[in-house]
């Protein structure tokens, strides 16, 4: 499959991005956390072109971007009050509800599941782009699926270039992580995959609960069944304060072997690793900047050529919890503790 050429287009030529998909061609665009790629929701044959350019299995549901909550209510059977508080409180933001729907939500996009994962992004682009083709645009990550996400324009034409119709280039987005996903169906309401809006800001409004362990469930929301985020190289994701001895031991005969091989860590402590490719992951602490480049290290890692990349955990707290849950997915569950014993 393929097109002859993907446009890059400017914000300022939103109205040509709004003509492509009107057309039921597929257009990346960018959003608060990472880059889309969108189609008309309401046209199952173009929403089927988005898993065909991702290589995405049709069983993994997609999320609805809306305008606001007007352009939602037609594809919900309800909205319980809690999920208006939350709307009201995170919309435009980071935040997926998970909600019944009503018939006018083709299954394609649900993957025949009775609910639908609706949002309203908080990104100028996304935003001018939904209010120009005034339908609901369904839309994953940018990305081939099992990809890193992408968070700028390059990376949407690494892995789909020539594969969909165009991307609108707004830059780098801002979160870097994709949204946080909420299944408002049960009580109490369920996070399905932690993002943006954190667990700890959701339970200040709302009660809710979150269990990793539902990841081995039939996917009810985008990022939970399959692999995810990864890099070629290897990732090794490494827990506990003992990190740095553990990546040593482990990367020496790795190096010993003439293998290339990467380190995720805070800048403080590069120095801890003199012959490793460093990727510096910000600040010690900075869990947003964190977030912010994750996705454009683990794309590094591959630009750089490394064939191994030991990543140094972080407390799986705020937004840490988020990082964490994707780390695990680009690691394929290559986690290690400091003490060399793999984790459940």
């Amino acid at each position: 499959m393929g097109v002859e050429k993907t446009k890059v287009l400017l914000p300022k030529q939103i109205k040509e991005a709004a003509e492509l998909l009107a057309r039921g061609e597929v257009v990346a665009f960018p959003t608060e956390t990472v880059y889309g790629l969108g189609a008309n929701a309401l046209n199952p044959e173009a929403v089927g072109r988005i898993f065909t350019a991702k290589g995405r299995p049709q069983d993994n549901p997609l999320i609805l971007h809306c305008s606001g909550v007007e352009q939602v209510e037609p594809f919900t059977l309800e909205i319980p009050s809690a999920a208006r508080l939350l709307m009201e409180h995170f919309w435009p933001g980071p935040l997926t509800l998970v909600l019944k729907k009503t018939g006018a939500v083709p299954l394609v996009v649900t993957a025949g599941l009775d609910t639908v994962a609706v949002r309203v992004p908080d990104h100028p682009v996304a935003l001018s782009l939904l209010q120009e083709v005034n339908f609901p645009i369904a839309a994953p990550s940018a990305n081939l699926s099992g990809r890193p996400s992408p968070t700028r324009a390059e990376h949407v034409l690494q892995d789909l270039g020539g594969r969909i119709a165009a991307v609108v280039d707004g830059g780098e987005t801002g979160w870097g992580v994709e949204s946080t996903v909420l299944d408002c169906t049960v009580q109490p309401f369920r996070v399905l995959r932690p993002g943006g809006v954190t667990v700890e800001e959701l339970q200040q409004l709302v009660d809710v609960t979150w269990d990793a362990i539902q990841e081995l469930e039939a996917p009810r929301s985008p990022g939970m069944k399959y692999e995810h985020y990864a890099p070629n190289a290897e990732v090794f994701l490494v827990t506990g304060p003992g990190a740095a001895p553990k990546i040593l031991e482990l990367s020496e005969p790795l190096l010993a072997d003439g293998q290339k091989v990467g380190v995720m860590t805070w800048e403080e402590r590069a120095e801890l690793y003199p012959a490793l490719t460093v990727l510096p992951m910000g600040r010690a602490g900075d869990l947003s900047s964190l977030a912010h480049k994750l996705y454009h290290l683990l794309r590094a890692a591959d630009q750089l050529g490394l064939q191994v990349l030991f990543v140094e955990g972080v407390d799986e707290d705020h937004l840490g919890l988020a990082i964490m849950n994707r780390l695990r997915k680009a690691a394929k569950g290559r986690v290690i503790s400091a003490g060399g014993e793999e984790e459940a």
